[in-house]
């Protein structure tokens, strides 16, 4: 009975990861990874060794650090300099707090603010901005497939 507890606790967590990733405000990887810490002090670390929990870490870890690389490259590619990579990044965050348009506009006016500030050019500013943007949610399928793996890989060990 314990364990089935500790299953339904864990795939909550999961679902609240999944949609934190969708739609960004919550930390998405960190609640799943949570997940199965939780299963374990529940049910026992038994099927769950310390090589496994630190994997699925660097997992959660690599899946929030695609939002930022995603971000600062669509502004790459779209011609931004450094500053607009940094811009997009620190919008990105700031847009946190005002979700949901602040997902949509953070990256974008974080890198377009930045790249004014740095170039003065509009036009080369609106296309990082645009970059920024579109590197960010392109980096949605990349995420929810990490996560995916993360959790197979839970379903597996557990069974």
């Amino acid at each position: 009975m314990i364990e089935i507890i500790a299953v339904v606790v864990a795939f909550i967590l999961f679902l609240a990861g999944l949609f934190g990733t969708l739609f960004p405000g919550m930390p998405g990887p960190p609640l799943v990874w949570l997940g199965m810490l939780v299963y374990g002090f529940i049910a026992g670390f038994e099927n769950l060794g310390t090589f496994f929990l630190i994997a699925q870490a660097l997992l959660a870890l690599m899946v929030m650090g695609v939002d930022y690389l995603f971000s600062a490259l669509g502004s790459k590619v779209f011609g931004g300099s450094r500053a607009s990579l940094w811009g997009a990044a620190l919008g990105l965050l700031i847009g946190l707090f005002f979700f949901p348009y602040g997902l949509l506009l953070g990256p974008f006016l974080g890198a377009a603010v930045a790249e004014l500030l740095v170039r003065s050019k509009s036009d080369q500013a609106f296309r990082s901005g645009v970059g920024a943007t579109l590197g960010f949610w392109g980096a949605l399928p990349i995420k929810l497939f990490l996560e995916a793996i993360m959790i197979t890989w839970f379903v597996v060990r557990i069974l």
